[in-house]
């Protein structure tokens, strides 16, 4: 066993003992996200657009920034929309788009993750997007959507991020 009680790091690309193969590295969970956000942030970007042309105060507001409101309600709607392709697709398939293009996917760490736990990882992990356009609390979670991916760094030889050991999840490559 290594450090914190985790199975030792794959030697070879063999996977430790109880994980049906390798763990997936950093870069393509990184990649993973990148892909599947992308079309998420084009939302955003297009419906703050439309909602601040439709929603913004004529002559401007001194008082307050005029785009707070659209971009909330562009956030929510986008990153919501998101949050539930990631809880659908990982529910279904075990993989969203961009883990099938770098070939991985999630799989249960032990006992099978049941729908609650998908759902929770989900809202962990891209669903504190959801809250960008919140003054409060953009910048808060800002700082917890790093940590969350700074966990999988820091994890070991698995590679879990808190949202994985929340849903009991691993990512791993996909050998089938």
């Amino acid at each position: 066993m290594g450090s914190a009680g985790l199975p030792e790091a794959p030697i070879g690309g063999i996977p430790p003992p109880g994980v049906p193969a390798p763990p997936a590295g950093w870069r393509e969970r990184l990649l993973a996200r990148i892909i599947d956000g992308a079309p998420f942030v084009v939302l955003h970007w297009i419906l703050s657009f439309l909602f601040y042309a439709a929603f913004a105060p004529e002559g401007g507001d001194q008082v307050r920034d005029p785009r707070v409101l659209p971009g909330l309600f562009a956030g929510l709607i986008a990153f919501g929309a998101y949050t539930l392709y990631d809880y659908a697709l990982h529910r279904r398939s075990g993989r969203t788009l961009g883990k099938k293009v770098m070939g991985i996917r999630v799989v249960p760490c032990g006992a099978a993750p049941e729908p609650g736990g998908l759902l929770k990882r989900a809202v962990l992990y891209p669903g504190v997007l959801l809250t960008v356009g919140i003054p409060v609390l953009n910048l808060p979670a800002a700082v917890f959507g790093f940590l969350m991916g700074l966990s999988i760094l820091l994890d070991g030889p698995l590679l879990r991020g808190f949202h994985d050991r929340v849903a009991g999840t691993l990512v791993v490559k996909d050998l089938g």
